[in-house]
């Protein structure tokens, strides 16, 4: 019954439909074709305000690095020479009444694009009703979920068959030249994806290929600060005293079950703890902090270029309409500041209470965060007990380093449930709050989802790098939680420990996305044709496949979002903990060369063609970014500063040795004198005396770690700030040219300009304009003057 007051209503609204149906063994599939009449595309151009063309844009579009090669007489190894680019316009909005005034306005098969005619009938569909409007009974969306359809999509480009590259069609010029992984090293044809897909898709791989492109010096300044860490292996001083320390450092037990243990038995892991902890590491630091600020800078360059190459400088400010659910579900109606429209309206009242409770389920889902996060904790200090006790000597030798390894394992595989149990949660919470348009609606469940996908991500490093060890206390006076002692850094330091939780999570998540994202469309695809069961023939001849059924076996398209958020968390890895892993940049280029290609060839070959959105920028993603940032720059101030031997080193090459002869021995306290008596005296990390009290040492590199962090943070946000300022959003010849597109527009737009061509050359045209009052109507007095013969102005 809602299938076919659906389809009646959509006739009446005047689109033209076709039904075919397909027999097969098990079933019958039928399939609605939809096409709109000329008149339907004119009307509701207008309506959702598409941007037609008013002239060709004759000034060559070249990146920086074609522009540097070019003044060196080379050719760029990155360019690529892809057939029919789109040709760029200066467009403005369409108007009926201003059709002869648009280029290639007398074809009317080509006039509109066809991503512009998918979203006016994705327009119709999303606002058509087939029951009750105030039960939410409208739109194709609802339809799907409630399995009235099986599906709704535009079809792909029907491939053709061996032609010359300039009669290849856009999704053949796509797999070409962007999915082949031979095309990684070239730049990626934006101008293609985006008439293919629209400016959305466009934008996000326009992120990625400039996000990955800057990974690049990135990674060469993370290679070369973990391989000094080779160097400084070899050379040194305090490695070498602890190598040979031999059985003279007797060290306390990790647990309250443990045996004592030598100083020396962790040779290796000092030494390989070198790698990601070296003098270098305040440089890779500052680096980074000043990259992700300048990286977000020179985005935001790029970002405003490309949206007004693609008609979208305006989109969300004016251009954007409200999403057909909200303006079917508003319960009333209100004028637009903007535009003067009356549009739906939800009040901000009722919205704010309904975003309040969504709050409250947020904080609910983060403390669920917590307790595991806990749980972990526990288990990992329970295993290390377990292990121990086990009596093999290999094993109960290596139990601290187990018990971290699994526990970083299990924290992944609890990171991954929690996230898709949440996702889904948001999406209820966002739908119910009543946001007005797809973009803000899309920005408060981008938020909701990286509040919780930020502590789910980062709690466990954030406890390891700033917490573990930090509250155990002293032999003879341990501190406990539900009655187990608190957990110690491992032999090695709490650094190496953050550095294998951050590979654990950020490149097993990374290989688990890329297995899914290879194998699983893959797998999906299949059990999708054999689910579609094979068609009944019709006599000998075996018929050619349709397209719409071809594009019925491939995937749906499930949008940008965990893409996008893939990325951003990786990006907050690789700034937030650089400190602690110089390789993180190297394996994030790695990552994201692999994840483009297959991001592309997931969206040619597997994804059933998309509707193609509007977008302006990459939206909250983008604030996001920028508060990672600055969360950076305090978090490796944090790092060097209480985390690692960067401070201790510099403080006791200054007050006692500079060849750092004796470093160990001055980090280690001996047991106090009341523990001795009942137990073997032994040595601890730590700067006590005989009585468990600090020594002044203590308090004298507190005060040089609080100082570093203000100083640090101080001269990077400065630095920074500095960037910012010197680096304009927009640039000058953009400027320039969305003037230039705002004159165009409304000499096209005028309506006296046609009055204005039959003026002679001679006469010069004035308009008066005088304020109405409330009571009058708005006047315009227009003056011609002819100059030559001196004579009166004519009103």
């Amino acid at each position: 019954m809602w299938r076919e007051e659906f389809l009646n209503n959509l006739i009446q609204s005047g689109l033209l439909l076709e039904q075919r149906e397909v027999l097969q063994a098990k079933k019958k599939i039928c399939f609605v074709l939809l096409s709109a009449p000329w008149s339907v595309l004119c009307y509701y151009a207008e309506e959702i305000g598409l941007r037609v063309p008013l002239q060709v844009v004759t000034t060559p579009i070249i990146n920086w690095s074609e522009q540097a090669m070019s003044r060196l007489s080379c050719r760029s190894p990155l360019s690529h020479d892809v057939p029919n680019p789109p040709p760029d316009y200066y467009t403005c909005q369409f108007r009926t009444s201003k059709l002869d005034r648009f280029l290639a306005s007398d074809n009317k098969e080509t006039f509109f694009k066809t991503t512009q005619r998918h979203q006016v009938l994705y327009e119709i569909l999303a606002r058509t009703p087939y029951g009750k409007v105030k039960t939410g009974e409208v739109g194709i969306d609802r339809l799907l979920s409630e399995q009235v359809f099986t599906a709704a999509y535009p079809l792909h480009e029907l491939p053709k068959t061996p032609v010359p590259p300039t009669s290849l069609g856009l999704r053949q010029i796509l797999y070409t030249y962007w999915a082949k992984w031979s095309c990684f090293r070239r730049y990626q044809p934006l101008d293609h994806i985006r008439e293919y897909y629209g400016e959305k898709i466009a934008l996000y791989f326009a992120w990625l290929g400039f996000y990955t492109g800057w990974l690049l010096p990135a990674s060469i300044v993370g290679l070369l600060i973990f391989f000094i860490g080779f160097f400084l292996m070899a050379t040194d001083v305090p490695a070498t005293e602890l190598c040979n320390s031999g059985n003279s450092l007797l060290m306390c037990p990790l647990c309250n079950i443990c045996d004592y243990w030598n100083y020396s038995s962790i040779c290796v892991t000092y030494k390989v703890g070198l790698l990601f902890d070296n003098s270098g590491t305040v440089f890779l630091s500052v680096f980074m902090s000043l990259w992700a600020v300048t990286f977000l800078e020179y985005w935001k360059r790029t970002c405003s270029a490309l949206s007004h190459r693609w008609d979208c400088s305006e989109f969300e400010d004016i251009e954007e309409r409200p999403r057909p659910e909200f303006t079917a579900m508003a319960p009333m109606t209100m004028r637009n500041p903007v535009t003067g429209a009356e549009e739906p309206y939800f009040p901000e009242n009722k919205r704010f209470n309904r975003t309040l409770t969504g709050c409250m389920v947020i904080i609910i889902m983060i403390v669920v965060v917590l307790i595991f996060l806990i749980g972990i904790i526990l288990y990992r200090t329970i295993l290390r007990i377990i292990i121990s006790k086990s009596g093999n000597s290999f094993v109960s030798f290596s139990a601290g380093r187990i018990a971290s390894l699994s526990g970083s394992v299990l924290n992944l595989l609890v990171i991954l449930l929690l996230s898709r149990v949440y996702v889904s949660l948001a999406h209820i919470l966002t739908r119910w709050e009543m946001h007005r348009t797809q973009t803000k609606y899309e920005d408060m469940f981008i938020l909701k989802v990286f509040i919780f996908q930020f502590v789910n991500f980062y709690s466990s490093p954030v406890y390891i790098a700033f917490f573990k060890g930090r509250f155990v206390g002293y032999p003879g006076n341990y501190h406990t939680l539900f009655g187990i002692r608190n957990e110690e850094c491992g032999a090695g330091g709490c650094l190496i420990e953050l550095a294998q939780e951050l590979l654990v999570i950020m490149v097993g998540k990374q290989l688990i996305n890329n297995v899914q994202e290879f194998i699983l469309p893959k797998l999906k695809s299949w059990w999708q044709k054999r689910k579609i069961s094979p068609r009944v023939k019709k006599g000998e001849e075996e018929e050619e496949v349709a397209p719409w059924e071809a594009d019925y076996q491939l995937l749906v398209c499930e949008g940008l979002f965990s893409e996008y958020l893939e990325m951003v968390i990786q990006f907050g890895f690789i700034t937030i903990f650089v400190a602690a892993c110089p390789l993180a940049p190297f394996f994030a280029l790695v990552n994201n060369w692999v994840e483009l290609r297959l991001d592309a060839q997931k969206f040619v070959m597997e994804y059933r063609r998309p509707v193609a959105e509007r977008a302006q920028d990459i939206g909250i993603w983008l604030p996001i970014m920028q508060f990672i940032t600055n969360i950076a720059v305090l978090s490796n101030a944090f790092l060097i500063a209480f985390t690692s031997s960067f401070l201790p080193r510099e403080y006791y090459s200054y007050t006692r040795n500079r060849t750092m002869s004796g470093f160990i021995n001055f980090t280690l306290a001996t047991s106090p004198y009341n523990y001795s008596l009942q137990h073997t005296p032994c040595r601890y990390r730590g700067f006590r005396d005989e009585l468990g009290e600090h020594l002044p040492d203590y308090f004298h590199l507190l005060a040089i770690r609080l100082s570093f962090v203000i100083v640090f943070e101080h001269v990077v946000f400065f630095i920074g700030r500095l960037i910012d300022l010197m680096v304009p959003d927009i640039p000058e010849e953009v400027e320039m040219k969305m003037k230039r597109e705002h004159y165009m527009a409304k000499e096209a737009l005028a309506e006296n300009q046609v009055q204005q061509k039959r003026l002679s050359n001679k006469w010069v045209k004035y308009v008066d304009y005088k304020p109405p009052l409330r009571s009058q109507s708005l006047t315009l007095v227009f003056y011609f003057c002819d100059h030559s013969t001196n004579e009166k102005c004519v009103d």
